[in-house]
């Protein structure tokens, strides 16, 4: 996947097996353009709070500082991806410790639908990180995860734990584990034809001859 294949293609091949909605919102981006993310999800669930720790209150996890966020971290394997979800964009929900950590337990990446902060030391790490941009507010006192090898969804698109991930310069996408054959086959025929499509215009051939000798555009 990574010497031959990109998002873009292996996106039209699930639009071909009517898996219309599997990018995630053009909006997480890799911090660096150069960025690959390629392993397991290991969904995260995060959501707001209003104080660090609140002693008197009912559940457990609001008298724990960042709530399961150092046991999710912890539990990550090699080759996943950390992709995290649930917060509002008041604060950044990884940081360079967390690079580090994740990248000792060999994991492949992480993406979620917030902000980074740390941002030099994670480009420095080159740690495949991909989100809405870069922003110092801690999450401390704003934010603890929930749960962590859970299904979640990010603007409608359901990430389970396993599902493989695959982000690039032009976004990413998540490719189920049950569909993952057959999309990685048939996207593996079309980067290779468009190849010949690729020649073959660059020696004059046009649009519409290229398509109908090779079905591909």
């Amino acid at each position: 996947m990574r010497s031959e294949l990109f998002t873009a293609v292996i996106g039209d091949v699930m639009d071909k097996m009517e898996i219309y909605h599997q990018f995630l919102p053009p909006t997480i981006r890799p911090l660096s353009p150069e960025m690959i993310v390629l392993g397991r999800a290991m969904p995260v669930l995060e959501t707001d709070c209003f104080v660090e720790v609140s002693a008197g209150a009912g559940g457990p996890l609001t008298k724990k500082p960042f709530g399961l966020l150092l046991e999710a971290l912890d539990d990550l394997k090699a080759d996943e991806v950390y992709v995290c979800t649930g917060a509002s964009p008041r604060y950044a929900l990884w940081g360079e410790l967390m690079s580090i950590r994740a990248q000792k337990l060999k994991a492949a990446g992480a993406v979620f639908d917030g902000y980074a902060r740390d941002t030099q030391g994670i480009l420095d790490l080159k740690f495949p990180t991909f989100c809405l941009g870069s922003y110092a507010q801690d999450q401390g006192p704003r934010g603890k995860v929930l749960d962590f090898r859970t299904p979640i969804e990010i603007e409608g698109v359901r990430i389970s734990p396993g599902d493989l991930i695959f982000g690039d310069v032009d976004g990413v996408l998540v490719i189920p584990r049950e569909a993952e054959e057959e999309a990685l086959v048939r996207a593996l025929e079309k980067a290779r034809g468009e190849k010949l499509v690729r020649t073959a215009m660059e020696g004059g051939m046009s649009a519409v001859q290229a398509f109908e000798q090779f079905g591909l555009m």
